[in-house]
């Protein structure tokens, strides 16, 4: 009985260490506990930490994204940051609405048609060109590719489209267009025309009037 006594007695004080090491532990939990759930979107509004700061730099692409987006599609859209988070989704915070000027309302972006879906790719595109050089003391995006999408555009989308890069080249900017659409190749003033045939491809140059 003494032997089971001093085992059960040492225990006691193992158990008592315990309890102070786990009290030392939920002590500390409270404060990096809370900033980890916080950070990691466990809590609140669901948005990680990296995300709102993702979305804070987001806005700011929004802002001239939308500038583009309006003259292209001739007052009718504009696009904002959703601010109501998505239910039951952790990561939320970056998803993106358009504000139709036609009905007053704003919806998703998903709604959005193939050509308008275009549009405003290339207006996220060029705002994020605008935000980078400006927050990137002295960096110049002298250079710009658009890969295809003109041909999801009707002919007066495609003509604002058209001005919005006329625009960017007048401002000192080199743009590039990779498209098919015989409309917008008329429209350049420099361009390289790609054949193909059986015995390989071959290139073009058009520069005005000269032709190589």
């Amino acid at each position: 009985a003494n032997q089971q006594l001093g085992m059960l007695e040492k225990t006691w004080k193992n158990l008592q260490a315990r309890l102070l090491e786990s009290k030392e532990l939920d002590k500390r939990f409270r404060v990096v506990g809370t900033l980890a759930e916080v950070a990691c979107g466990f809590s609140g509004a669901k948005i990680s930490l990296q995300r709102y700061v993702l979305g804070k730099l987001l806005e700011d692409v929004l802002v001239e994204a939308s500038l583009r987006l309006h003259k292209m599609s001739a007052g009718r859209y504009q696009l904002f940051r959703k601010q109501d988070p998505s239910k039951g989704r952790k990561a939320s915070g970056l998803d993106l609405e358009v504000y139709d000027d036609y009905t007053g309302e704003s919806r998703s972006v998903a709604t959005l048609s193939g050509g308008e879906s275009f549009m405003a790719a290339l207006s996220l595109a060029l705002g994020l060109s605008d935000v980078v050089q400006a927050q990137s003391g002295g960096i110049r995006l002298d250079t710009l590719f658009v890969d295809e999408g003109f041909g999801t555009l009707d002919s007066e989308a495609l003509e604002l489209a058209v001005s919005t890069l006329m625009d960017l080249q007048k401002s000192g900017r080199m743009v590039g267009v990779i498209s098919h659409v015989a409309e917008l190749k008329e429209q350049m003033d420099v361009r390289i025309d790609i054949s193909k045939s059986q015995s390989g491809s071959s290139l073009k140059l058009i520069s005005g009037f000269i032709r190589k």
